[in-house]
């Protein structure tokens, strides 16, 4: 599922309450942190709802076997609205005792104090906790979530169409990716897209620049500063353009949001993307073709740098907000259900785990192997204060419409989007 940073920053009245209330529930004694406390709520997305009720159930179980008596609230909300409840929810002091957030929102509400610290060290696996995961959850070197579960990015592509061309096993090196991309390309002629690649999608090609050795920003002394017309980044950003130019022959002002469905209608051959696009592009309601089930394949992306491509991880972390009653209650619950057995039923229902321990195992199961794989390299956003405002700005996704139309060089491009992102990204 595509998660979009949800505007937290711009409710910076609210958060200045949070703040300020924050301290009014320690009362000294046992009760501080609420380890007696008698009730607690949980607020998860309807995707555990839907996909995994008895994850939760167990969960429950064993907090209330340690603590008789305690009743365990549940209330799930869609991705759409849950921020805006939440935030509402926030300013009052009827706040929930955990809270699910996908880790892009995590930083907005991490800068204006809307989350309590957690100690680390009393998390299962959390030595092992997934890089790009455990950066969604520090801020100021302080944990205030816990990862909760994770899903990566691949690549995909249609093996009938390579078939085609004499292409008959999924690419390894970079170079083997070209050459059955130019292959592909020469066959279907200049208005196919051998792979569509949507010139907005900043995750692909910021894993370009992580790749070359670039980045968005660097942080030096507690400031951050942007660093996208870097040699690196810049030759990063110009592999991207290459892509773009030679492979992309869409409209080259689009994102990625309806990549699966332009996938789907049969006039690209390859795709690089959330795991699940493939198998969503080629479900009967997407398929304009009929040709993609069981024609279409998830490879691991190799990197014009000789390694595998690096991925952003997207997925979903637990937070206990400062306002709640019953914060250790709440880190028991989260412990309980991120813990070895939570992440062995959500692997079975086709999630990456959140630590590299549980990733390792699933390397050895064909069905599990490359989006575990790929997610072993990845990288995330800078953990700036005014990060928030950088995406609500889509600053990015200008910088490469803006490569990708030609309307300016790369270098033009990155230099004015450094400056933009050197306005805010130092901003609570």
């Amino acid at each position: 599922m595509k998660r979009k940073l949800t505007a937290a920053i711009g409710i910076a009245g609210m958060m200045i309450s949070i703040a300020a209330c924050g301290g009014d529930k320690d009362s000294g004694g046992s009760d501080k942190n609420g380890a007696e406390a008698k009730e607690l709520t949980v607020w998860l997305t309807v995707d555990a709802q839907n996909n995994w009720p008895d994850l939760v159930k167990a969960a429950d179980a064993a907090v209330q076997k340690k603590h008789p008596g305690l009743k365990i609230t549940h209330e799930y909300y869609g991705w759409p609205d849950k921020n805006a409840k939440l935030d509402a929810v926030l300013a009052t002091d009827k706040a929930p005792d955990v809270v699910e957030m996908g880790n892009t929102e995590m930083l907005g509400y991490m800068v204006k104090g809307a989350f309590a610290p957690l100690d680390a060290s009393k998390f299962d696996n959390s030595s092992a906790w997934l890089d790009g995961l455990k950066a969604s959850v520090t801020y100021e070197d302080k944990t205030y979530g816990v990862p909760y579960y994770a899903g990566g990015r691949v690549g995909n592509w249609r093996k009938d169409l390579f078939a085609s061309v004499g292409v008959k096993t999924a690419p390894t090196t970079y170079a083997e990716l070209t050459a059955a991309l130019d292959k592909v390309q020469k066959k279907e002629g200049d208005k196919f897209n051998a792979w569509y690649q949507p010139t907005r999608d900043w995750y692909a090609a910021m894993s370009f620049v992580y790749d070359a050795g670039g980045s968005i920003a660097v942080e030096s002394g507690g400031e951050w500063k942007a660093n996208l017309s870097s040699p690196e980044s810049v030759k990063g950003l110009n592999e991207f353009k290459n892509v773009v130019d030679k492979y992309m022959h869409g409209d080259k002002t689009k994102d990625e949001s309806d990549r699966y469905i332009v996938y789907g209608q049969g006039k690209s051959g390859m795709i690089f993307g959330a795991a699940w696009e493939g198998a969503t592009a080629e479900a009967p309601e997407n398929d304009k073709t009929g040709k993609l089930k069981g024609n279409l394949e998830n490879f691991v992306m190799p990197g014009p740098s000789g390694k595998n491509l690096p991925v952003f991880l997207g997925g979903s972390d637990l937070a206990v907000p400062v306002k709640s009653d019953a914060q250790d209650l709440a880190a028991e619950w989260i412990n309980a259900f991120t813990g070895p057995s939570g992440q062995k039923g959500l692997m079975a229902k086709g999630n990456l785990p959140n630590n590299k321990t549980d990733l390792a195992t699933l390397k050895g199961d064909p069905k599990t192997a490359v989006p575990a794989t790929a997610a072993e390299s990845n990288w995330f956003v800078p953990m700036a204060p005014g990060w928030g405002q950088v995406e609500k700005a889509q600053i990015l996704q200008t910088m490469l419409q803006s490569i990708g139309t030609g309307k300016k060089t790369v270098e033009e491009a990155a230099k004015e989007a450094d400056a933009a992102i050197d306005k805010v990204i130092n901003t609570k």
